[in-house]
């Protein structure tokens, strides 16, 4: 099956892994809260890799990848192929099954903080991050890839085997440090890690397979010399392995750049490149030294968004594509993780709408019509070619974006609202908060779905939710936290929430993509123009402060956070879609304002997610994002105290961004890297070039299970006003708590109280 022989290929690089039904997320929560045993776990991951590659086989793909199942996170999968366990979990090991070993990484315990949850590229998914040392050594662990593979051969069905290139799987890792050493660059393991992936390659052709994909996602990033030097040392060495299938080798996410050179001048036979990410022209490829001996994997289709490909359009960029690279195998640019399975099972999407959909399914009969169109010419099934599409357009909205002015995006000085903001909420030194949302009871979640199918009232789920917003109140008071939230127990999840809400979006009954582990969402749809018909927030919150003389702050997604995590329309240009949700949210945040609520928090957690890979595009970026953020949050008064949420990634251009969102507070999300953020806002701060307005750096994960001592924070908070000055210091979690149980919640929040209280003491 891997062998293409007659006409043109057809592949994808890889395809969603919780089931259709999301089988695995049940299952997995079933198993770790004690509801199913191992076996019956492992039974129900067995059967999800069987349908799927049967069912990639009968579409009629020339070639179907494999191993890439995961019952947590593909990464986390690679790193102990190769024996990457970090010295900190060694002692259990050899004492705990392996799986349940796999997910004490995943997820850690109390005593045990798991591995890192890092941003993968500019996707929503999120993995963990494998953690090396100058004492790594590696060591090949293939049964399960192995066991799937035999499986599959069984079928008669000759699955490519999917694994993480080297460069990626160091380039992804933490650099940790051993006491008394140094950091080190994880690219020094490489010598080590090269001859376990030659191992591999031996067993898997001595098995029959003909092809291996290797991913190198890291290299459509922006890289160092030495780096790139690193990358050819690797291809030059492992495509001359005395016994090896063929290698396929993968960039992923954007621009392969300097990468594609290289490889074309390799040994290896295949490269996969993301063209519906990062389109290269023929006439650019063919000047590629040694590109035209190679198989080219055209990734066509998008595997980052819906929309149906214009299948005339791609298919007369692939034919002048085999003028260059005449051995080509249609396929999509990148895993299909990101999409749902199948846009046939929503059945309440508007037809005009759902007509242009394409969900995973759907994208892979789109690989395989084109490849056949390739070999033999369109077929008598392709309709006729589509007129100009019109998404829904409304004249009032457009006009209003073209109304905005450069006004509408300042504010009053910071130094004008920090007094004003003051004298209105006389707030305490460190203040203590959270980020929003508290954990789901089963009653909230129970009236929702009845609201929904029509069989609970809407006055009758309004009492229910008040019931919820009221117990978290108390319950935060008790604690002693200086500003409140409502909980957001109405809220399914916050792009949800808002989409529902807008016009302009379309949302899903069972388009659920993996974020990470079990964690599932709807991204919605934007489809037209966006606006506000009503306000969306304002009831539960003004609900919320009707009960409490502390302030309880509004809590919104922003413009930028809504449109990286939706699927976007691909008819108007990004920056004017932002600035469309913008004006929504402003109205939604100055209903706010009007309805008494002293804070309110816009959530910009995604902000990063969308900058571009390398330089080229960044500042414009940053630009409109920045704008948008300010054209959302620049209606209010100076009294009115804006917080934002945001991920701090790295330095420079992301730095100067955030202090231009002007907002008077930004929490960030930097639990697991605290230590080299706060000497980062340190050094920035000293240097003139930091936050000046608020900060609150996350001082403990609120995705983990683990719940900090006192004596931690109070390390962490005492550092943080070191660095930052405690005037303008919030003691907060890095993110919501909606996945965390009241047992692990409650105590966590009043260790962060007390905490905050010692560092306040000390500093009057």
């Amino acid at each position: 099956m891997v062998n293409v022989t007659d006409g043109y290929g057809s592949s994808i690089l890889g395809y969603p892994r919780i089931g259709p039904h999301r089988e695995l997320k049940r299952a997995l929560e079933a198993y770790w809260r004690g509801a199913i045993a191992r076996d019956e776990l492992l039974a129900v991951g067995r059967d999800i890799q069987e349908r799927q590659f049967s069912e990639l086989a009968a579409t009629g793909l020339t070639q179907v990848p494999g191993n890439t199942f995961s019952f947590y996170d593909h990464i986390l999968d690679n790193a102990l192929l190769f024996g990457a366990v970090p010295k900190r979990f060694e002692a259990f090991r050899d004492v705990m099954d392996p799986l349940d070993f796999y997910f004490l990484m995943a997820r850690g315990r109390p005593d045990v903080p798991p591995l890192e949850l890092v941003r993968f590229f500019s996707s929503n998914y999120h993995y963990r991050q494998p953690e090396l040392d100058a004492d790594t050594e590696f060591s090949l662990h293939p049964d399960a890839l192995l066991d799937e593979f035999d499986r599959a051969m069984a079928r008669d069905i000759e699955l490519r085997p999917v694994v993480l290139g080297p460069l990626s799987l160091l380039l992804l890792s933490k650099a940790g440090h051993l006491p008394g050493q140094t950091e080190f660059d994880t690219l020094a393991l490489l010598d080590r890690l090269l001859p376990v992936y030659e191992q591999l390659f031996e067993i898997l052709a001595k098995r029959g397979a003909t092809c291996v994909q290797l991913d190198e996602p890291a290299f459509t990033s922006e890289r160092t010399p030495a780096e790139l030097a690193a990358f050819e040392a690797a291809y030059q060495r492992l495509s001359k392995a005395p016994l090896r299938p063929r290698i396929l080798v993968t960039g992923q996410y954007g621009d392969f750049g300097e990468a594609l050179t290289i490889l074309a001048r390799s040994n290896v036979e295949a490269i996969g490149l993301d063209l519906a990410g990062h389109r290269i022209s023929p006439d650019d490829l063919a000047e590629i030294p040694g590109i035209r001996r190679k198989r080219l994997y055209a990734g066509v289709i998008n595997g980052r968004n819906v929309w149906r490909a214009d299948r005339y359009v791609t298919l007369e960029y692939l034919n002048a594509l085999t003028k260059v690279c005449p051995d080509l195998v249609v396929s999509t640019g990148t895993t299909l993780l990101h999409v749902p399975y199948d846009v046939l099972a929503e059945y309440d999407i508007d037809g005009n709408v759902a007509d242009r959909l394409a969900f995973a399914k759907q994208k892979v009969g789109e690989v395989v019509s084109l490849a056949k169109a390739l070999t033999d010419g369109p077929s008598d099934t392709w309709r006729k070619r589509p007129t100009e599409v019109h998404f829904k357009q409304k004249h009032a909205v457009r006009q209003r974006v073209y109304a905005v002015t450069r006004e509408m995006r300042e504010r009053e000085p910071y130094e004008v609202r920090r007094v004003a903001q003051q004298e209105r909420l006389n707030l305490p030194l460190v203040p203590a908060t959270t980020l929003g949302s508290f954990p789901q009871t089963g009653r909230s979640r129970q009236a929702r779905h009845e609201l929904a199918e029509g069989r609970l009232s809407y006055d009758d789920y309004r009492k229910q939710i008040e019931a919820e917003i009221e117990a978290t109140i108390r319950l935060q008071e008790d604690i002693g936290l200086d500003v409140l939230v409502h909980g957001e127990h109405e809220r399914n999840d916050m792009i949800q929430y808002f989409a529902e809400l807008l016009d302009g979006f379309a949302t899903t009954r069972f388009g659920w993509v993996q974020v990470y582990g079990s964690r599932c969402v709807r991204p919605p749809i934007i489809y037209g123009d966006v606006s506000r018909p009503a306000p969306m927030s304002v009831e539960w919150t003004t609900y919320a402060q009707s009960l409490t003389d502390k302030p309880v702050k509004g809590m919104v997604t922003g413009p930028v956070t809504m449109i990286a995590r939706s699927f976007v329309r691909q008819d108007l240009p990004l920056h004017e879609t932002a600035d469309q949700v913008a004006l929504a949210i402003r109205d939604e945040v100055v209903d706010l304002e009007k309805a008494g609520i002293a804070i309110i928090q816009v959530d910009e957690p995604a902000i990063r997610e969308l900058l571009p890979a390398r330089p080229l595009g960044r500042a414009e970026y940053l630009r409109w994002a920045v704008d948008a953020f300010r054209l959302a949050t620049s209606g209010v008064g100076p009294a009115t105290q804006i917080h934002t949420h945001i991920g701090y990634s790295g330095r420079a251009e992301v730095v100067g961004a955030i202090e231009e969102l002007d907002a008077d507070v930004t929490a960030i999300v930097a639990t697991r890297s605290i230590e080299w953020v706060l000497k980062a806002l340190a050094e920035d701060y000293a240097s003139g070039h930091g936050l000046s307005h608020g900060v609150g750096p996350g001082v403990y994960e609120s995705r983990s299970a683990r719940i900090p001592d006192i004596d931690e924070l109070d390390e962490l908070l005492t550092a943080a006003a070191e660095a930052e000055s405690p005037q303008r210091l919030w003691a907060n979690p890095d993110g919501g708590l909606k996945t965390r149980h009241y047992w692990q919640l409650e105590p966590s929040l009043r260790n962060l109280v007390a905490a905050a209280r010692r560092v306040r003491r000390r500093a009057v």
